[in-house]
C-alpha cells in the first residue's frame, strides 16, 4: 500500500458542506488502497479573525501566546473532519502537531521544522485509520506550541510526506493548479501543467499565494512530487518536480506586502550594525534587499514584510531608538522562468512596458530564473496584465 499525504486549505474546509466534499475526496483515495494522511488548515478566515482579535487586545501580542491562539483554528478543522469521517464509516483520528511528533525550533510565528517522529502516525495508519493532522504548527524544546508562518500548512504536509517517504503530496485548494499569474486579477492567466522546484520556489518566495516557499524546498530536498489541485473539481492540476520544460517566462508575480525602510545613524561601526541586525532577528523580523549606502555613516536600506511593521515600529521606540528611519510601501513585480536571462528580449520588453507606464524603479535584481523589479510605491494590476500579454 502506498502512503499519500493530502493537504486541504482553509477555503476547502470552511463549512460543513465543504467538509463533506473533502471527506469524499479522502474516501476516494482510501478506496484505491492507499494509506492516507490528511493535513488541514484552519477553516476559512479563522486565522485572520483570531489575529484581529489578538490585535484588539495588544497591537504587539506576546509571541508565545499568539501561537497558542492561532494554532487553535487547525484543531477545530481536524476534529470536525475526523468526526465526519467516522460518521461515514471510516476510522479516522485527529492529531495536533505535537501529537504527530512535529518538532520545531523556538521561533514563534515563523518556526522551522527540525524533525518529525512518525511513530504515532505510523501506528494509527497500521491500525487502518485515516490520520488527520493539524497543519501550520509544531512544538519546540520547551514543549510550547509554535506556528510555521502564514501558509505553513503546506510545509507541514510536504515535511510529513518526506518523513513518511510518501509517494505523493497533494495540495488541495479552491484553485486547480499554479497559474502564470494571479487568475483572480489577471484575466489572461493560464494554468501550468508542470513546473520545476526552482521555478515554484521563486514564485512562492516572491509572494504568490500558491505554496509556502519552505514546502517547495523540502519537496526538492527529498524528491517529493507536489501536486496542486482543486478540491471542487477533478481537473488535472499542476505537478512540481525536477522536470524542467522549455525555458521562458512561466509566471509573473506582484507583491504589495512590502515596506521599504531607510535607516540612518550618526556614526557607523560593525558593532552597531551587528547589534541592530541581532535585535531584528531575535524579534522574528527578517529583512531583505539589504544595502549599505556609506562606509562612514550608518546608512542602510532594506525591506520587510508588511506583517512585521507594527513590531518593527515598536522596536524603533525602544531597542532601536539609536537609528532614524523613513519608510513607505512599495510593489515588486517578479518575472520568473528557468533560463530567462538567456533571452535578452524578455528584459528589453519588460523595461519598455515599464517606461511606457512611467513607473519609477527603485531597484532591479537579475538571476538566471528571475527578473525582480521594485518600484517607488504601489503599482496597479494593469501593469502586470500588460507584461503578461507581452511575455506569456
Amino acid at each position: 500500500m502506498d502512503t499519500i499525504v493530502l493537504k486541504f486549505g482553509g477555503s476547502s474546509v470552511s463549512d460543513n458542506i465543504k467538509l463533506n466534499i473533502v471527506a469524499e475526496k479522502i474516501i476516494s483515495f482510501v478506496n484505491k488502497g492507499n494509506k492516507v494522511v490528511v493535513v488541514v488548515s484552519a477553516q476559512g478566515k479563522t486565522t485572520d479573525k483570531l489575529l484581529s482579535q489578538a490585535l484588539e487586545l495588544d497591537k504587539i501580542p506576546n509571541d508565545r501566546e499568539l501561537d497558542v491562539l492561532l494554532s487553535s483554528g487547525e484543531q477545530m478543522s481536524s476534529s470536525k473532519l475526523s468526526i465526519l469521517l467516522n460518521k461515514l464509516g471510516f476510522k479516522a483520528i485527529s492529531l495536533t502537531g505535537w501529537q504527530a511528533g512535529i518538532f520545531t525550533n523556538n521561533t514563534n510565528q515563523n518556526a522551522i521544522i527540525e524533525s518529525i517522529n512518525t511513530s504515532r502516525i505510523n501506528k494509527e495508519l497500521d491500525e487502518g485509520k485515516i490520520v488527520i493532522i493539524t497543519g501550520f504548527q509544531g512544538i519546540n524544546e520547551n514543549l510550547d506550541i509554535t506556528t510555521l508562518g502564514r501558509g505553513g500548512s503546506d510545509t507541514s504536509a510536504v515535511a510529513i510526506a518526506a518523513a513518511l517517504n510518501a509517494k505523493h503530496c497533494y495540495i488541495f485548494s479552491d484553485v486547480d493548479g499554479v497559474y502564470t499569474s494571479d487568475p483572480n486579477k489577471i484575466a489572461s492567466s493560464r494554468k501550468l501543467n508542470t513546473l520545476s522546484y526552482e521555478e515554484m520556489l521563486e514564485i512562492s518566495a516572491e509572494g504568490a499565494k500558491v505554496l509556502h516557499n519552505r514546502c517547495v524546498e523540502i519537496g526538492e530536498k527529498f524528491n517529493i512530487p507536489i501536486i496542486t489541485k482543486s478540491t471542487f473539481n477533478n481537473k488535472p492540476g499542476s505537478v512540481i518536480s525536477y522536470k524542467i520544460e522549455e525555458s521562458g517566462v512561466k509566471s509573473i508575480v506582484k507583491n504589495d506586502n512590502i515596506v521599504y525602510i531607510h535607516a540612518k545613524a550618526q556614526t557607523y561601526s560593525i558593532e552597531l550594525f551587528n547589534r541592530i541586525y541581532e535585535i531584528l532577528i531575535n524579534n522574528g523580523i527578517f529583512i531583505n534587499n539589504l544595502a549599505n549606502n556609506s562606509i562612514y555613516n550608518f546608512d542602510i536600506k532594506f525591506t520587510i514584510k508588511t506583517e512585521f511593521f507594527n513590531k518593527f515600529n515598536d522596536l524603533l521606540e525602544n531597542e532601536l531608538n539609536m537609528i532614524d528611519c523613513t519608510y513607505f510601501n512599495v510593489s515588486k513585480i517578479s518575472i520568473i522562468g528557468y533560463g530567462i536571462m538567456n533571452n535578452d528580449k524578455i528584459l528589453k520588453n519588460t523595461m519598455k512596458i515599464i517606461e511606457e507606464n512611467k513607473e519609477p524603479i527603485l531597484r532591479v535584481d537579475l538571476s538566471d530564473s528571475k527578473i525582480a523589479i521594485m518600484f517607488k510605491g504601489k503599482v496597479s494590476d494593469n501593469l502586470v496584465e500588460q507584461l503578461h500579454r507581452k511575455l506569456i
